[in-house]
């Protein structure tokens, strides 16, 4: 038994989670200090959706967020999520692009790289695990947690070992859909305590209802560290709340140590950034309740909204439960892979598909197309013959470590963007998402120049010609 460490995912997760990663930095400024005074294990604050986020929608360069992050927080280790060989996008990237990435990151200020592949492909993490560790920060593996036939304990408890072999310095069950339920929580983390002897995280979400449950299971089968989200934007597709669990494990063997008074401080401070977001209709408070669909088709509450929001566009909402039937139908159809970013956008797009369609698999997106031809990696079981041939015809399904066909990406890419580069950084937003930094850039340079207008016509009223 021994205290229980805290990751806080506000800064990441959870407002990914609740409101489509809109949290601005200027919102998150103001109470950085006071996070850096409660002792958490860790705050995780980049990676993930945040870096498309902050591009897209919030006209942020999420280098500034980082490095702004790091000036504020002296004392606690700043995390980051990193999809392996995807880095943060969706699709694989060329191992010179992963590993001048990772490089970046931790120069500008991230300690821990949590890495995963959405098929536990272990190939597929390699080199950002070898990059983290090479950088002198900690390597965390994640194991993508999911329910299927194939996916046994034993399987679990293999994987670690393999990962804590290849370097890893921790271990996390990443359990995005949130299908832990406690028991089966306390013989996995039993399995993988008496296994491997590197620290284990937990990670889930509350979309089912269970995620307080199975922490708890959990912490008393020697987990070492959970995730938690400050109590304004936990819960629902979120993690559980930081303050029950502190309350709840406080004068007991595990005690986190951590204070409520400060921890409300932080509470206070995102109440009425939460109350605005549901004012504005950011915060759907749908996404607040329980979800048992979670556990009948294993879709992770992010993947729900999208799966609304695609049938919305096709006007056929009416399809909805008729596509939730067909999604662990084409899972299986792809040899069951986690549901997680990308598999579950591609597997959700694809359950539409064959349901708007009226014939399965009468359209494939070029994605599940790659996918099948062996394009990310290594499935858990190997899909029916009749699958691949009706998606691919008689193409060559690949068997090697899916980066070994990516030629180095990122001296043609600094090229390309030549006249827009400022930092060496902004090289890697561009190969990431291109048309999105694009759009940056130019927002970026206009501001510049506004701001430049705006001092040459204040000089001119006050030094008249």
């Amino acid at each position: 038994m021994s205290t229980i460490k805290i990751t806080e995912t506000i800064l990441r997760d959870a407002h990914q989670s609740l409101i489509a990663t809109r949290l601005k930095t200027e919102e998150m400024v103001p109470i950085l200090e006071s996070l850096d005074a409660v002792g958490y294990h860790a705050l995780e604050c980049w990676g993930g959706a945040t870096f498309d986020a902050s591009l897209r929608y919030l006209n942020e360069n999420p280098w500034d967020r980082l490095r702004t992050i790091k000036k504020h927080v002296k004392h606690t280790k700043l995390q980051m999520l990193l999809r392996g060989q995807n880095i943060l996008g969706y699709k694989h990237y060329a191992d010179d692009v992963v590993e001048e990435f990772v490089k970046r990151a931790i120069a500008n200020g991230i300690d821990i790289v949590r890495i995963f592949d959405a098929l536990n492909d272990i190939r597929n993490i390699e080199t950002a695990m070898r990059v983290t560790k090479k950088e002198g920060a900690h390597a965390q593996a994640a194991i993508s947690y999911t329910i299927s036939p194939v996916h046994t304990i034993e399987k679990y408890v293999d994987l670690a070992k393999n990962m804590v072999s290849m370097g890893a310095d921790s271990i996390c069950i990443k359990d995005m859909s949130g299908l832990l339920t406690p028991y089966e929580t306390e013989k996995l983390v039993k399995a993988l305590k008496s296994n491997i002897n590197v620290p284990l995280e937990i990670h889930s979400h509350y979309t089912s209802g269970l995620a307080s449950m199975s922490y708890l299971k959990a912490i008393e089968s020697g987990v070492d560290i959970i995730d938690t989200a400050i109590s304004p934007f936990a819960l629902g597709t979120s993690q559980p709340a930081t303050e029950p669990m502190v309350a709840a494990l406080q004068g007991t063997p595990y005690d986190t140590g951590l204070d409520l008074t400060k921890l409300d401080k932080i509470t206070r401070h995102f109440m009425p950034i939460r109350e605005a977001a549901i004012d504005s209709g950011l915060l759907d408070p749908k996404m607040l309740g329980v979800d048992i669909n979670t556990l009948v088709y294993q879709v992770p509450g992010g993947m729900l909204s999208n799966l609304v929001s695609q049938l919305k566009s096709q006007n056929a909402l009416d399809k909805y439960d008729e596509v939730l039937k067909e999604v662990p139908r084409v899972r299986e159809d792809l040899g069951f892979p986690p549901l997680v970013t990308p598999t579950s956008q591609m597997v959700g797009t694809q359950a539409v598909l064959n349901v708007v369609m009226g014939e399965r698999y009468k359209m494939v997106p070029k994605e599940i197309k790659e996918y099948v031809k062996g394009m990310y990696g290594k499935p858990a079981v190997e899909m029916h013959p009749d699958i691949v041939k009706k998606i691919i015809g008689d193409q060559e399904v690949i068997t090697c470590r899916p980066a070994d066909l990516i030629e180095p990406q990122l001296k043609l890419e600094r090229e390309q963007i030549k006249a827009y580069i400022e930092e060496e950084e902004d090289v890697l937003s561009y190969v990431l998402f291109p048309n999105v930094a694009l759009d940056y850039f130019k927002f970026r340079q206009a501001q510049k120049y506004k701001i430049d207008s705006d001092l040459v016509n204040n000089e001119e009223k006050t030094h008249p010609v």
